[in-house]
């Protein structure tokens, strides 16, 4: 361990007022700004999934009417989609290592990125106005006409909420861009970025050039609600599909948002823990900016039953079988990667291994969305809830911890209890297989989502899955409870406790305020791991002289 390291809570107490902080431009603090407010979110988000399955336990509607249900499912939606997933790893992780991976002392525009930190909190008090004041039973999705002529609650202010935080996701978008083309080290060329670079890269395109469409969507509804302007109203010469052509021509290019990072992350702790460098670097480098591209052109999918005509239809079933070819060849390579590696089980990698197991297994039912006959038995079932949660939950919350877990030593100068890292992530597998797999069986036996009642044939799966849900809300909260702890007891973490060979394990622990002493030069690719060579040297205490 470095002679010059400083703990995590030297780092946190330095200037640690409440004007240092909320006035900082330091990357480093803004993406632990962001770290506690989404963490808030996701948990707020996870009380309403919770009561939602607890409702769900029993056939008959006995401890919520159907209108308090909506409410529930709408605010689980809008919180968990808004104000966790789309910005969870670019916000966090994303905003704390980005200059750091390609040798930077910050982003590009440092006060933009604190200012999307402001907007994002500004937007979320408006989601806060809605929940206290009694919530929104539209759904997520804000369907028109629902939203515009029958909807009650908060429906403008949770809208408005949403249209506000997609401009923090556009400022961290442009300056990510930027960043990655003006402040990349001297010898860190394209095809020597991290993986983990190049998703975010082609996220942010995705930010930047997908938001605004949802941005005029969702101020379009509120400017019918208010004004009644006939927009999607047909009896004021409006069209209620025009919506839905608006909302998922950004909302399914939003999945990559969420889930592009994810594999980014990925792709860094594979390599690091089987000792190999990424099987087909470039295969996986420019997969990532064919998936961007491909999530424009599959809208169409969600709206098979809409009455879209059946040309549309065959043809975005087309693409939509296209778009899985890009994660197709994520998945063989990142299995190829492993293929005589030197693996060891770090949490890291279990998060990783378990990611590469629930995203495949995932992407593998959306094929059966993709097709026209099935989707049109599946659709607005629970088999879509199920298929959407291995993406989104399996896939990328997944991927977030095992990113958390990777980086946490360099973001907080400690480490952290192996023994339970590996417990948590376990128990976050088992749970999350037990809430979430039930539901295909019930999608494709016929229960509609959104109801909170059912035929009684169908209480079986809904138990298995509710306990499920008891013992992934153990898995996620076991993580809040030893990271915690590390922060003010954890062992002092050395400078590199992985040996792995990005730019970013090259400083101090945790990076001091300018990142790096001098500016890094890089001569070599990335994942320069041996094919063949020495054990995979594990962090040790004793080792590396902690106490």
């Amino acid at each position: 361990m470095s002679s010059e390291a400083i703990s995590a809570t030297t780092y946190l107490q330095e200037g640690a007022g409440p004007r240092a902080w909320l006035l900082t431009t330091d990357h480093k603090r803004i993406a632990w700004l962001y770290f506690i407010s989404l963490t808030t979110f996701f948990f707020v988000g996870g009380a309403f999934a919770v009561m939602m399955r607890i409702e769900l336990a029993t056939p008959a509607g006995d401890l919520v009417s159907d209108d308090v249900y909506n409410r529930l499912f709408t605010l689980h939606g809008i919180i968990m989609v808004w104000f966790f997933l789309v910005p969870s790893i670019p916000a966090t992780l994303g905003n704390f290592l980005l200059p750091l991976m390609i040798g930077a002392r910050d982003l590009a525009f440092p006060r933009l990125n604190l200012a999307s930190w402001y907007v994002f909190i500004f937007g979320s008090l408006f989601a806060l106005v809605a929940v206290v004041g009694g919530g929104v039973d539209t759904g997520w999705t804000f369907y028109t006409p629902l939203s515009t002529l029958y909807a009650n609650g908060y429906v403008s202010t949770a809208a408005f909420g949403v249209f506000v935080v997609g401009f923090s996701t556009i400022m961290t978008g442009i300056n990510f861009i930027v960043t990655v083309h003006k402040l990349r080290a001297p010898g860190l060329t394209w095809f020597r970025l991290p993986i983990f670079v190049w998703t975010l890269y082609a996220t942010s395109l995705v930010m930047v050039l997908a938001t605004p469409v949802l941005a005029a969507s969702l101020i379009l509804i509120v400017l019918e609600r208010v004004f009644g302007i006939g927009i999607f109203n047909p009896d004021l010469g409006g069209d209620p599909l025009l919506f839905q052509h608006l909302f998922w021509f950004y909302s399914h290019p939003a999945v990559y948002i969420m889930i592009l990072p994810g594999m980014g992350v990925v792709s860094e702790v594979l390599p690091c823990f089987s000792r190999r460098p990424l099987f087909g670097y470039t295969a996986v480098a420019l997969s990532s900016m064919a998936i961007a591209v491909f999530g424009f052109l599959v809208w169409g999918h969600h709206m098979f039953v809409s009455g879209q005509s059946t040309y549309a239809g065959l043809v975005f079933s087309f693409l939509s079988f296209c778009v899985a070819i890009p994660s197709a060849i994520k998945v063989f390579n990142w299995s190829l990667t492993l293929r005589k590696g030197e693996i060891s089980f770090e949490t890291p990698m279990l998060y990783a291994l378990f990611f590469l197991a629930l995203f495949t297994f995932g992407g593998l039912a959306g094929l059966f969305l993709a097709a026209l006959a099935v989707d049109v038995h599946v659709h607005d079932t629970y088999f879509v809830i199920a298929h959407f949660h291995y993406i989104m939950v399996g896939g990328m919350v997944t991927a977030y911890m095992a990113g958390l877990h990777f980086w946490w030593p360099k973001i907080t100068g400690r480490m952290y209890s192996e023994n339970w890292g590996r417990v948590a992530a376990t128990t976050m597998f088992v749970g999350f297989n037990l809430t979430f797999f039930p539901q295909y069986v019930l999608g494709f036996d016929g229960m509609p989502r959104r109801y909170h009642t059912y035929p009684p044939e169908f209480q079986f799966w809904n138990v298995l899955s509710s306990a499920g849900a008891v013992v992934l809300a153990v898995g996620y909260l076991l993580p809040l409870l030893y990271l915690g702890r590390s922060l003010f007891r954890g062992e002092p973490a050395p400078d590199n406790p992985w040996n792995a060979t990005g730019l970013e394990w090259q400083t101090r622990s945790p990076p001091p305020p300018h990142n790096f002493e001098r500016m890094p030069v890089v001569s070599r690719p990335a994942y320069d791991y041996p094919m063949k060579g020495l054990l995979h040297e594990r962090y040790s205490p004793h080792r590396d002289g902690a106490s």
